[in-house]
């Protein structure tokens, strides 16, 4: 079982499901495997190129749905989960730039007025623009509702000041999906801070007052940085829904593509475990190959058995999503599962390529920093956890 495609026959899936597979592992043919990118120049004309491509191919069009140049009536989180598996598996910055279009479009899919949608997704949807989700800050990561950055009505517009960090496609952005404070949050009796009070907007790369104040080097190269909002004015027609409903919006957008989170860490996982088994049928030692031993065969099974967990929980969350059925736990362990599962593999897989895995430009080498972020961004391991446990006890 050294494939993926067996679980297209699952339930979970229609027909159409089974045909954007068969696009997915075209495109993915495409990606020349060498193709890997570190200095910082690079990386971003990778990026580029990539959302280009997306766009031409059409995946990009299941980012946006069919009303705003998109492919399917309304978002599908099975589909996504399926490119972005497919994605991952070949070209972990191929995933990056799928995900960042839907993740960077979503508020507006979702909230978006008539003329918002028609002015910037139909150019995600074509590759055209490039989208960012700018909510992270340097004192508001997992706890959100801490955020500083404020936004102030003046006239007919809104000046916004503050700083978002960690915040992916950050410098090479055509637009972002910003999310600030309309009005202070209430501090309760606990210390915490209520969410009441943050409004999301659209700020364009080129608006006065927009700096990218540092860009971020991470172990896997993505485009990453830090924005800075210095009396940043924008037209009050950049609001997205209503002030003081910007926190749902972003929880809303992340329940449609945090599955997807969980199905790029099955992609990188699959590749290991496909690479390890094609080392262990070949490698040669004590008069045996690797695979022979069965330390190895056992090895296997835990990788292979933890993959197979975590993918059936990932497209159950999908499913549930798709299904109008609440997700927010489905989804948690989806993500807490497959993240945590792939990075097991991940290491198992290097384990069996002994000193060539940690090999600078090697797959496995590759794979292993790659791979690492998933457990932390759109939530990390352990707040998938109290969100699984808050759910419980509901």
């Amino acid at each position: 079982m050294s494939s993926s495609s067996t679980h297209l026959d699952w339930p979970f899936f229609d027909a159409p499901h089974r045909t954007l597979a068969a696009d997915i592992q075209a495109f993915a043919a495409t990606l020349g495997s060498d193709d890997h990118p570190e200095d910082r120049d690079s990386v971003d004309e990778r990026c580029r190129e990539l959302v280009t491509r997306l766009g031409r191919s059409g995946l990009a069009g299941y980012c946006v749905k069919a009303s705003d140049g998109g492919r399917l009536p309304e978002f599908d989180a099975r589909a996504i989960c399926l490119v972005r598996e497919g994605l991952a598996r070949a070209d972990a910055l191929a995933d990056f730039a799928f995900a960042m279009q839907g993740l960077g479009s979503g508020a507006i899919s979702l909230e978006g007025s008539e003329a918002q949608r028609q002015r910037y997704l139909p150019r995600v949807a074509q590759g055209a623009s490039i989208a960012a989700f700018a909510l992270s800050e340097p004192e508001a990561g997992s706890d959100v509702a801490a955020m500083r950055c404020a936004a102030r009505r003046d006239g007919d517009g809104y000046v916004l000041d503050g700083e978002k960090t960690w915040i992916s496609n950050g410098g090479i952005a055509d637009f972002y999906c910003v999310f600030a404070r309309t009005e202070s949050g209430e501090t309760r009796a606990d210390g915490t801070i209520s969410a009441k009070g943050i409004s999301a907007f659209v700020v364009e790369a080129g608006d006065p007052g927009l700096v990218i104040s540092r860009r971020i080097d991470v172990m896997a190269p993505h485009p990453l940085a830090t924005l800075s909002f210095r009396q940043c004015r924008i037209p009050a027609e950049r609001l997205l829904g209503v002030e003081g409903a910007g926190f749902k919006l972003a929880m809303r957008t992340l329940d449609v593509f945090r599955s997807s989170v969980a199905a790029a860490a099955l992609g990188m996982a699959q590749r290991a475990l496909d690479e390890a088994l094609a080392q262990v049928r070949t490698r040669r030692m004590f008069g045996k190959t690797l695979g022979d031993f069965q330390l190895t065969q056992a090895a296997l099974a835990d990788m292979a058995t933890r993959l197979e967990a975590a993918r059936l929980l990932t497209y159950r969350a999908a499913w549930l999503r798709d299904r109008g059925e609440p997700v927010t736990a489905a989804a948690a362990m989806a993500k807490w599962s497959a993240t945590e599962s792939a990075q097991f593999v991940i290491d198992r897989a290097l384990q069996m390529f002994g000193g060539r895995g940690v090999e600078r430009g090697e797959i496995l080498e590759r794979l292993y920093r790659e791979v690492r972020a998933l457990r932390i961004y759109e939530g990390a391991s352990e707040v998938q956890q109290l969100i699984i446990g808050r759910e419980l006890l509901k």
